[in-house]
C-alpha cells in the first residue's frame, strides 16, 4: 500500500471556507501555509487555527500563517478562498506559487474566477472548484463550520477525467474532505452560481434566513424565480444546466438549516461589503447582454446596490 503523499499547500484566505479546508488538510498531516490578515493572522501565528465544525469536530491545528503571498514559493496545491472583489491584489502574486505540478482551484462565488486566474497562471495548473459549506469566522483565529456538507467538487476545466484530479480526490477524502470530481466542472461551477444567487440573493434582500423564506408562499416564489432566471441565462450562455435543475435546487434547500443565510447576507448584517456584482449583478448584465429577462434577479441587484461597498452613511433627520 502507498504512503499518502504530503502536500505543500497555499489556502490564500483563511476565512470560513478557507479555514475550514486548509484547517483539514494540516489535521491530515499537509504542510499548510495560509494567507490572512489583522486579528486573525495574528491569532493564528499565536495560537494556531482552531476549526469549530459540525462535521467533523473541534480541533486546534499550528499552520504556517502569512499575508505576503509571494513569500510562500511554489506549492503543490492552491485554494484561492478570498472574497472575488479581493481578486484584483491577489491575481498578481498567484504566479510565485507555480511549480511544475502546482494545481489551483478557487471555492469563489462566481463563474470567472477559473478563467481569471488561468489568465495569469496559464491555464494548466488550474481547476474549476465549487465548496459546499456554511462556515465563518468565529472569531480572531476561529473559524466555525455551521452546515452544508463541507464538500468540495472539482474537476478539469477542459472536461474529462485525469491522474491529477483522482490523485487529489484521495487526498481530500483522506483528510475528511467529502469531495467529487465532476467531468463537465462548468456545469457544476453554473449549478452552485444558482444556488448561491438564490441563497445569498434573496436572503440578503429580506433579511431573513432561509427557513423564514420558504414559510412563506409568495417569498419562496421569489427564492424560486430567482433560480428560474439564473438558470434560464446559463442556457443562454451555452451551459447544459437542465430544466429541472431549478426545482431540484428548490427542494434542497427545503433541506437545509432554516437558520442559514448566505454569505452576502451575513455580509450585509455586518455592515461589510458584498459581492453583488459578483452574484446578482453578473445576473443582470448576462441576461441583458442574451435577452433574458432577469426582472426578480434585477431588483435585487438594485435594492443591494446601495449596501454594495458597506453599509452606507444616511443623511440625518432634521
Amino acid at each position: 500500500m502507498e504512503t499518502p503523499v504530503k502536500l505543500r499547500i497555499a489556502v490564500i484566505g483563511a476565512g470560513g471556507t478557507g479555514g475550514y479546508f486548509g484547517g483539514l488538510l494540516a489535521r491530515a498531516g499537509h504542510d499548510v501555509t495560509v494567507v490572512a490578515r489583522g486579528p486573525h493572522l495574528d491569532a493564528i501565528r499565536a495560537r494556531g487555527l482552531t476549526v469549530r465544525s459540525r462535521l467533523a469536530g473541534e480541533f486546534t491545528v499550528r499552520v504556517a500563517a502569512t499575508d505576503d503571498v509571494r513569500s510562500i514559493g511554489p506549492v503543490d496545491l492552491v485554494l484561492v478562498c478570498v472574497k472575488t472583489y479581493g481578486m484584483e491584489e491577489v491575481l498578481p502574486a498567484l504566479p510565485s506559487l507555480v511549480g511544475p505540478a502546482t494545481m489551483i482551484g478557487s471555492t469563489q462565488n462566481g463563474i470567472d474566477n477559473a478563467d481569471r486566474i488561468a489568465a495569469v497562471t496559464g491555464a494548466g495548473p488550474v481547476l474549476g472548484m465549487v465548496a459546499q459549506v456554511s462556515s465563518f469566522i468565529q472569531g480572531p483565529g476561529v473559524v466555525a463550520q455551521a452546515g452544508g456538507p463541507g464538500k468540495l467538487v472539482f474537476g478539469e476545466l477542459a472536461g474529462g477525467e485525469s491522474a491529477r484530479t483522482a490523485e487529489l480526490l484521495g487526498t481530500l477524502q483522506r483528510a475528511g474532505i467529502a469531495a467529487e470530481t465532476r467531468s463537465d466542472i462548468r456545469v457544476a461551477l453554473w449549478e452552485k452560481f444558482i444556488f448561491i444567487c438564490g441563497m445569498s440573493g434573496v436572503t440578503a434582500l429580506t433579511r431573513l434566513p432561509l427557513g423564514a423564506i420558504l414559510a412563506d408562499p409568495e417569498t419562496a416564489a421569489l427564492m424560486r424565480a430567482t433560480l428560474d432566471e439564473v438558470a434560464a441565462v446559463a442556457r443562454a450562455e451555452g451551459v447544459a444546466v437542465t430544466d429541472q435543475f431549478p426545482e431540484q435546487t428548490f427542494g434542497f434547500m427545503r433541506k437545509l438549516e432554516p437558520w442559514l443565510r448566505g454569505s452576502m447576507a451575513q455580509d450585509l448584517l455586518s455592515g461589510r461589503r458584498l459581492e453583488l456584482e459578483t452574484l446578482n449583478g453578473t445576473v443582470a448584465r448576462l441576461g441583458r447582454a442574451r435577452g433574458v429577462p432577469v426582472p426578480v434577479n434585477w431588483t435585487i441587484y438594485a435594492a443591494l446596490r446601495p449596501f454594495a461597498g458597506g453599509a452606507p452613511e444616511l443623511p440625518e433627520q432634521a
